[in-house]
């Protein structure tokens, strides 16, 4: 199977969120009939994550998986979590999943909601949330991204600081990000609420194709933040990640994958 950093960009992520494995087929199909070159397997939703149920669906798709884990579970202690977080994950890979979605906060939870660690960075600056500087945390990532690299898989590493960055903010982030060795680097930065802001957004992204050798997704949230979705991959970015049907678990915000598809298609003609 292909390695996500290796798909012609953008590739198109049909996002599934689904209760068991027959739920989970059926929405990945339909991903691929619609245009999708990658699936983003979201773990939490289904009701069994075991390696059998997730092999189950792994084998249902041609096209690479990437498997994730955004739990906002808070009812275990933290440390817990984190390692039942990246188990679940390491269990997708066991099963086929081509890559994992690592968080910026993984093995420091506190760190989903805010900086913790030393400010000597630009963009440690603003409370930003899921940055880590802590040398012992990110050795920690580091190991785990060699584990999967030893399964024959990949890392996804992504960071949702909540707060919107210039560009050179944002190109600094992601070359110490860099440093962990991931196969693939996502940023999604807030909000884009002004055009100015978006433009600023768009120009983010082709420096950070000029600069950064890791393929990296990048994108901001916000009024003017969608349009960054479908422009920023078509301007190198390497994944843009959509929804097949909205429903109410459905991250609205997100592209329509047949819109989606067609736009990259349309584009290709005018090359």
């Amino acid at each position: 199977m292909q390695k996500l950093s290796t798909l012609p960009y953008p590739a198109l992520a049909g996002v599934v969120k689904a209760k068991n494995a027959l739920g989970a087929i059926a929405e990945i199909k339909n991903c691929i009939y619609d245009g999708a070159t990658m699936i983003d397997l979201h773990l939490p939703t289904l009701e069994s994550t075991d390696v059998e149920t997730l092999h189950k669906i792994v084998k249902a798709s041609h096209l690479p998986i990437l498997a994730l884990n955004y739990s906002k579970n808070d009812d275990m202690d933290a440390d817990a979590a984190e390692e039942e977080r990246v188990a679940m994950m390491l269990r997708a890979i066991e099963a086929g999943a081509a890559g994992m979605d690592i968080q910026g906060y993984t093995y420091h939870r506190p760190s989903r909601d805010g900086f913790y660690s030393e400010d000597r960075y630009s963009f440690t600056k603003g409370n930003p949330h899921e940055v880590v500087t802590d040398s012992a945390v990110i050795d920690k990532q580091c190991a785990l991204i060699e584990r999967v690299h030893d399964m024959g898989a990949e890392v996804l590493l992504s960071c949702h600081p909540h707060i919107f960055m210039d560009c050179d903010t944002v190109v600094e982030l992601a070359l110490f990000l860099e440093k962990r060795n991931p196969d693939i680097i996502k940023i999604v930065t807030s909000e884009a609420d002004t055009e100015e802001q978006m433009i600023e957004v768009f120009r983010t992204m082709v420096a950070l194709k000029k600069q950064v050798r890791t393929p990296v997704s990048y994108h901001a949230n916000g009024k003017c933040g969608k349009l960054t979705r479908i422009v920023n991959p078509i301007l190198g970015g390497q994944i843009a990640f959509c929804v097949d049907r909205f429903d109410e678990h459905s991250t609205m915000g997100q592209l329509d994958l047949r819109t989606a598809a067609a736009i990259v298609e349309n584009v290709k003609k005018l090359n």
